[in-house]
């Protein structure tokens, strides 16, 4: 089975929660991704009314008209947004 994300909703300041087609649920901090990765593209989501506008397309998440933020699907299904806890400044 390929994994994908069948729907997300926002949950707190810059998480969602994901539910992938295996009826898994993970809550994504995506908000600790864009503060230890500075970057003006992502930097604009971390306006509350911008991170709130991001879609479902092809199986992911996604924010902007260009898909200005994603992120690896089976990274998210591990509960991250980046290669590893520690880069996405997550220490637990």
């Amino acid at each position: 089975m390929n994994l994908s994300i069948v729907s997300a909703k926002y949950v707190a300041p810059l998480k969602v929660e994901l539910h992938f087609n295996d009826d898994t649920i993970k809550t994504i901090d995506v908000g600790a991704f864009i503060r230890n990765h500075p970057h003006p593209q992502y930097n604009s989501y971390l306006n509350e009314n911008k991170f709130k506008k991001f879609k479902i397309e092809f199986g992911n998440i996604v924010w902007g008209k260009n898909w200005d933020l994603i992120f690896p699907i089976d990274k998210l299904y591990a509960g991250v947004c980046c290669r590893t806890r520690k880069k996405c400044g997550i220490s637990t």
